[in-house]
């Protein structure tokens, strides 16, 4: 289960139906689509998505985890990460992914949150943490190089697989 993650600026905070509408506003510039395609969503659709993922996954061998993360000097909102992790036989894997609204982005917060993630994840017994990243999203790909992760040969989707093996 997430639990609240503390950086020298940064709270990451479980993520709860209630963050939707601030997230909405934090999420709605359509630049951070770029990459993964789509459009903003409004608050209703993040409200119903963030129901969903806090209902948990439907397979019980898999846990979502996802934290806002919250500028504490500023207390507001900025981003999100989230991890989910699973259980394989070389010990937990976890899919970890970061977005910061584009009004805080180059002061180095998705860099903070993801590495944090990525502690707490090792605290976890988390073995293998991985990221799939779009190639030309070189922004991303600094942070995952940040938190340790490193290019792999695997691609899904048009992304390609970053790893770190902690174990």
């Amino acid at each position: 289960m997430a639990e609240a993650i503390t950086t020298v600026r940064l709270d990451l905070v479980p993520l709860r139906v209630h963050h939707a509408e601030e997230m909405a506003v934090v999420l709605s510039d359509p630049a951070l689509h770029a990459f993964t395609g789509g459009a903003p969503d409004t608050s209703g659709a993040l409200r119903e998505r963030y129901q969903r993922l806090g209902a948990g996954s439907p397979d019980p061998a898999v846990s979502w985890l996802n934290w806002v993360i919250r500028l504490r000097d500023e207390e507001h909102l900025a981003g999100t990460v989230q991890a989910t992790i699973g259980q394989f036989d070389d010990g937990a894997r976890a899919e970890i992914a970061w977005v910061v609204g584009t009004p805080w982005q180059g002061r180095g917060i998705a860099t903070e949150a993801a590495r944090a993630l990525v502690a707490w994840l090792g605290r976890q017994d988390v073995r293998t943490v991985m990221a799939h990243i779009h190639p030309e999203h070189h922004a991303s790909s600094a942070v995952a190089t940040a938190c340790g992760l490193a290019p792999g040969d695997e691609w899904q989707d048009g992304e390609r697989r970053w790893l770190r093996r902690t174990g």
